[in-house]
């Protein structure tokens, strides 16, 4: 049996039934945190109610459920795990990492009736061969290969029955639960996050506006020798139902094994085309996931998958965030201090020692600028540095803001791929890269 098959649990697709799915958690939840208060003051200790509710075993938990629910609140989940990562608690964002790469599928009988329901009771004439079991499963959908009559070898990406409907009422609850556990620092307004991912989630729902922008890729991307963008079956797609080529590859991962020459060519294409839809095409796929990009040998060409997570850029933001790239370069911590004022990751009343660590956390993210060389990204400790200062800062529990949204998916994107760089061990020269744009 293989592991997706071991994680197949029906996913609650109805509202009620996730609405009481949360509410049976948080009771749950409660009911351990005021036995273990009691406990805790009758040893003489008065632990503060975030202490209770969000002890490892309470967050293990959580991630458990969020990974059974999958949707919206499994989506928030990862979210959380990555923009919020420096205002929770480090044991919650630790925890609710894990939902990046563990997802539930759903049983064959609940992934028949999907295809039913989208495609007709007789859809299997449409294909010589469909293969029940997923190859990938995440928290919106999973994914099947597919050989259709005339031979076409497909991917298809199946929706979870019911999510679209539970979008609101699964990130009010999450948040809800969020609030009263006493998890999140004193002051901090998760509304401006909570409904831009409820907005975002909408369209990654939609798989019809994923195939726009799956084509969009495409037709952007359609001449250019490093890249694949897989081409779209749409007599096959639906709003909950993704068909595509399914391209042969390896996972990029893999590449760990293979010569320095091919490891720093991809990450630097990767670094490049990540640029190139900020400054150029005003679109960007901000899900940083290793397992969407893949690779192939014999092409050496670099295949992208997953564009339910493409974010678009005003004019106006994109020459926001020029001005900041350009204060990066120039190392001018006063221009670097303005554009940061723009962008949102500052106010303009920023007390003066919060400001300056913020300053500081920005100058370590931009240790890959400081000259033409190539930089080593596996010998930088470059993520170890920017976590640690992440959780000094965090420590500040009367200080938390949180960007607007666009920074927040740039910054994930970005993140993402620098460690993405250090798997690959690849030495790359991020400057002029930059400075190509600037």
């Amino acid at each position: 049996m293989s592991e997706t098959e071991d994680r197949a649990y029906p996913v609650p697709s109805s509202r009620l039934s996730r609405v009481g799915r949360m509410g049976r958690f948080a009771t749950g939840v409660l009911g351990r945190a005021a036995h273990d208060g009691m406990r805790a003051y009758a040893r003489g200790d008065r632990p503060g109610l975030g202490q209770l509710m969000m002890t490892p075993a309470n967050a293990a938990r959580l991630a458990e459920e969020l990974s059974r629910m999958r949707g919206a609140a499994m989506k928030m989940g990862q979210l959380l795990s990555m923009e919020a990562g420096e205002v929770l608690p480090p044991e919650l964002a630790q925890i609710l990492a894990r939902l990046r790469s563990e997802a539930h599928s759903m049983p064959p009988a609940q992934l028949k009736t999907v295809l039913s329901d989208n495609w007709g009771a007789d859809f299997l004439k449409r294909f010589r061969k469909f293969d029940v079991r997923p190859i990938a499963a995440a928290s919106i959908g999973q994914v099947h290969r597919a050989v259709t009559k005339d031979g076409r070898e497909l991917a298809i990406k199946v929706q979870y029955p019911g999510i679209r409907a539970s979008i609101d009422s699964d990130i009010r609850n999450l948040g809800g639960l969020l609030k009263w556990s006493g998890m999140l620092p004193k002051g901090l307004d998760l509304g401006p996050l909570l409904e831009e991912a409820r907005l975002q989630l909408h369209e990654e729902a939609d798989y019809t506006r994923e195939a726009q922008s799956l084509a969009e890729f495409g037709a952007h991307l359609g001449d250019d020798p490093d890249f694949i963008v897989p081409g779209l079956a749409e007599a096959l797609t639906t709003r909950d139902i993704l068909a595509m080529d399914f391209i042969p590859s390896q996972p990029i991962e893999s590449l760990t094994e293979a010569d320095a020459g091919t490891r720093n060519r991809v990450a630097e294409k990767l670094i490049a085309l990540t640029l190139r839809e900020l400054f150029a095409l005003g679109a960007m796929q901000t899900d940083p996931n290793f397992a969407n990009f893949r690779y192939q040998a014999e092409t050496g060409r670099i295949v992208l998958l997953d564009f339910g997570a493409v974010r678009r850029f005003e004019p106006a933001r994109v020459a926001i965030f020029r001005d900041l790239m350009r204060a990066t370069l120039s190392a001018d911590r006063a221009a670097t201090h303005e554009a940061a004022i723009a962008v949102g990751y500052l106010r303009g009343d920023t007390a003066a020692h919060h400001r300056e660590q913020i300053l500081d956390m920005m100058e370590i993210a931009a240790a890959p600028l400081q000259d033409d060389a190539p930089f080593d990204f596996a010998r930088a400790g470059l993520a170890t540095r920017f976590a640690e200062a992440g959780q000094h800062f965090a420590e500040d529990r009367d200080f938390a803001v949180i960007p607007p949204v666009d920074a927040l998916f740039l910054q994930r994107k970005v993140g993402g791929l620098y460690l993405l760089c250090a798997r690959l061990g690849a030495k790359v020269p991020v400057r002029p890269l930059l400075a190509a744009h600037a």
